[in-house]
């Protein structure tokens, strides 16, 4: 049986500075986002062993205005995240 491949979202460049809390956490930490895509983005953290499971990412400090994620993979200090309602 072949398995099946999903097919990857088209990814957009932004290299941004965006912010990330943590569940339940208050305090946003800086990171750069490498690229977005409608699923979810690819960041770079200056300490990725601290980073939960699930966070919010932002483009400002205020994280009431960012978007849930969960960590879906990490390698060195980057990480990818897939958007989550």
């Amino acid at each position: 049986m072949t398995p099946v491949r999903r097919k990857r979202e088209p990814r957009k460049s932004v290299r941004q500075e965006g912010w990330i809390t943590l569940e339940g956490g208050f305090a946003a930490r800086p990171c750069t986002v490498l690229d977005l895509s409608p699923s979810g983005a690819k960041i770079v953290v200056d300490a990725p062993q601290a980073l939960n499971s699930k966070l919010k990412l932002a483009f400002s400090r205020d994280a009431r205005n960012g978007r849930s994620c969960e960590v879906v993979w990490r390698d060195g200090k980057m990480a990818g995240l897939k958007f989550t309602r």
